[in-house]
């Protein structure tokens, strides 16, 4: 479908007798067979019915993290006109979910990789959304200004020494999954911040590793906060929520 440029259903319906450029082909069957994710092959993800691009300068958009946009639908009605803050924004799959699902809603989207905004800017432009969208380097909320309605974030929670697929390992960037010898080092510096991000009675929602809810929940019991926890299709603990006391 990527090669001939229709969408698969589109091929499965009217051209499966087409011919194909048989070398390009081969090419991207190689590229597959030595593990290099689909994603980064065709250039694209869907991401909460949005057509992202992704580069592998980008964490490839993953079903689990929709958890937390359904997490915040939970205390944000649909008429809100939430202040979001997006940490970590890689392709800004987790902002441009959020300004999709609330019309009136704006957001800055934040990361330390000029690379990933790049990504993340181009997404929000094609997608119609870039005049709701900020975009800042930065390592986490050192150049974010004021409070906001809605916190989002997927940041590394990987172990240091735990083995991951190949098609992760070798080809998503090192600095999106790791953090530190038990993957809590970026929950010991976002959480604690999130008392001052956060605008009264506005939500963060973090995702985590399935199981690091009991020490995330921790950090945000010792940063005055209160949680909630959510879970994934596959019944996994995926998400955090926070809010003041």
């Amino acid at each position: 479908a990527h090669l001939i440029g229709v969408d698969r259903g589109t091929l499965l319906l009217g051209h499966l007798d087409d011919s194909l450029d048989a070398g390009a082909f081969g090419a991207l069957v190689v590229r597959r067979a030595a593990h290099e994710p689909l994603a980064y092959i065709i250039g694209r993800r869907e991401f909460w019915s949005l057509d992202l691009a992704v580069t592998p300068d980008v964490l490839i958009p993953r079903p689990d993290s929709e958890t937390l946009i359904e997490a915040a639908m939970r205390h944000l009605p649909p008429a809100a006109a939430p202040r979001v803050l997006d940490l970590g924004t890689g392709s800004g799959c987790l902002l441009l979910a959020a300004l999709s699902q609330w019309p009136g809603a704006t957001g800055v989207g934040v990361d330390r990789s000029p690379a990933a905004l790049a990504v993340a800017r181009g997404n929000a432009e094609r997608l119609g959304l870039g005049a709701r969208a900020q975009f800042r380097v930065s390592d986490w909320d050192s150049a974010v200004d004021g409070c906001f309605d809605l916190v989002l974030a997927n940041p590394p929670y990987v172990a240091d020494s735990e083995t991951l697929q190949p098609d992760v390992a070798t080809y998503e960037p090192s600095g999106a999954l790791y953090a530190g010898p038990d993957g809590l080092d970026d929950y010991r510096r976002i959480v604690p911040r999130l008392p001052v991000l956060l605008a009264p009675p506005g939500w963060a929602h973090v995702e985590i590793g399935h199981r690091q809810a009991d020490a995330v929940m921790a950090l945000g019991r010792a940063a005055g906060l209160v949680s909630e926890l959510s879970h994934d299709l596959g019944g996994n603990p995926r998400c955090v929520s926070f809010r003041h006391l």
